[in-house]
């Protein structure tokens, strides 16, 4: 595999886009849809993306966490297929073309957009990075759960419609949850060499215990929104077509629990797979 798409980590990728589809589904539904400004918001949000991955690699290895004995998928860095400061120019590359993109997002939505945009590389960068990374601090999954969904999904509603409505807010924690619960896995799965190394997540401060309980709660609790939609008048019985992924987060709740080591890679891509296809169900429950 080609190092920078290696660093790029595509698999993380859904996760990027699976809020502005939902968004933008949203619209749809609600009776606006302008396919250039999905076709850029994708983009951007590929974009920030790939420059928060970059910023993960090199701050990762800087400090430490990504050892020899990590049982994830191989870095760039740590591996050193890339240099620290390769990498880093690299991110501020990318990011700049995200903030290129930004201007016409910023020309459709105003300075909410600007400040969405600018704010969602900060964190990028900030997750790992700088003085007080936040990963490193216990407020990864806090993080993830706004920017993921609380922002991604009624940002990307703004874009189409000039406007953001409670119903985008619930579909934004939707995806927050599930964005989360790809992280929960990820954590349990570093809890070892996160001890070692100091990197204070909520797995390390809580214990598995209490992050199995955390990953069944935010697999499970998204299913109950388009239930209460559906109850709402305004939607269609179609959105109950969401309800066919509950058993792959039952299936993924077990996995998780029985599961130690690097078979946790397979959970952590099975609950990426499982975002994505929830994100395709509620969407086409919308549309339909």
């Amino acid at each position: 595999m080609n190092k920078w798409i290696l660093a790029a980590r595509p698999k993380t990728l859904p996760a990027a886009i699976s809020p502005v589809i939902l968004g933008t589904a949203l619209s749809y539904h609600d009776g606006i849809f302008h396919s250039f400004i999905l076709l850029m918001t994708l983009l951007a949000a590929v974009l920030i993306q790939i420059g928060a991955n970059f910023a993960n690699d090199v701050y990762d290895y800087q400090k430490g966490t990504d050892r020899d004995d990590r049982l994830g998928p191989k870095r760039a860095t740590q591996s050193g297929l890339i240099t620290p400061e390769k990498m880093k120019q690299a991110m501020w590359r990318i990011f700049a073309l995200a903030i290129f993109v930004g201007f016409y997002l910023a020309w459709v939505g105003g300075w909410p957009i600007v400040f969405i945009g600018l704010a969602s590389i900060a964190a990028g960068i900030a997750y790992t990075g700088g003085p007080y990374p936040l990963g490193y601090h216990g407020w990864g999954d806090v993080f993830v759960f706004i920017f993921f969904g609380l922002i991604a999904v009624p940002g990307s509603y703004y874009l189409q419609t000039g406007i953001i409505t409670s119903t985008s807010l619930w579909l934004g924690a939707a995806l927050g949850m599930l964005s989360t619960a790809i992280l929960v896995v990820n954590n349990i799965r570093d809890m070892e060499t996160d001890i070692v190394t100091g990197k204070k997540t909520l797995a390390v401060r809580w214990g598995k215990s209490f992050s199995h309980i955390e990953f069944s709660i935010l697999v499970i609790i998204p299913f109950i929104i388009p239930l209460c939609m559906w109850w709402n008048t305004r939607y269609n019985m179609s959105l109950l077509i969401t309800l066919f992924a509950l058993p792959i987060a039952v299936h993924l709740i077990i996995q998780l629990i029985s599961k130690t080591g690097r078979e946790l890679n397979k959970v952590l891509a099975g609950t990426a797979r499982f975002l994505f296809i929830f994100t395709i169900l509620f969407s086409l429950g919308l549309i339909l």
